[in-house]
């Protein structure tokens, strides 16, 4: 059965505590035990006052429940995947590529040719298939030792523009 298909919009004021705990819960969906995801939550604290600055983007059901969200941060012409999650019940069923095909989309329009990604190793697979390539590691910001990749997406000239929101 497929999930019907998420309207993506602009963050709300007032959704930055409900983005944290998706944040949490998909992360949880790997298998991360209590105590990494808490030493991760200051990492994945969203907050009311830095959406609209992150560019934060969510995607919505039609019932009004908020299934994933992403962040574009940075300045043209390199940007930054800031945050990427997806609810762990929709994951598989196209939020994500939703997600990132209008993260693609929106930076090109706003003047950026690449975007890196740091990635957990467990959606490294994922961005690959959207285009990124990994170019790298780079140390977590949440646990000391752990190196997460480092991926790249080069933006192409014939990335469509944004549709309106």
């Amino acid at each position: 059965m497929s999930a019907p298909a998420p309207r993506l919009r602009p963050a709300a004021p007032g959704e930055a505590a409900a983005l944290t705990e998706l944040a949490l819960r998909s992360k949880g969906h790997w298998g991360y035990d209590a105590a990494f995801l808490e030493a991760c939550r200051a990492e994945l604290t969203m907050r009311d006052a830095e959406l609209a600055a992150r560019r934060t983007v969510v995607a919505e059901l039609p019932d009004g429940r908020i299934v994933g969200f992403r962040t574009l941060e940075g300045e043209p012409p390199v940007g930054v995947l800031g945050m990427m999650f997806v609810d762990p019940d929709t994951i598989g069923h196209g939020v994500g590529r939703a997600l990132a095909t209008d993260l693609a989309a929106e930076a090109r329009a706003a003047g950026f040719t690449l975007l890196t990604i740091d990635a957990d190793p467990n959606a490294e697979a994922f961005y690959l298939a959207q285009g990124a390539v990994r170019v790298g590691g780079t140390p977590s910001g949440s646990i000391p030792g752990r190196v997460l990749p480092r991926l790249e997406l080069r933006l192409s000239p014939d990335v469509p523009a944004p549709a309106p929101r």
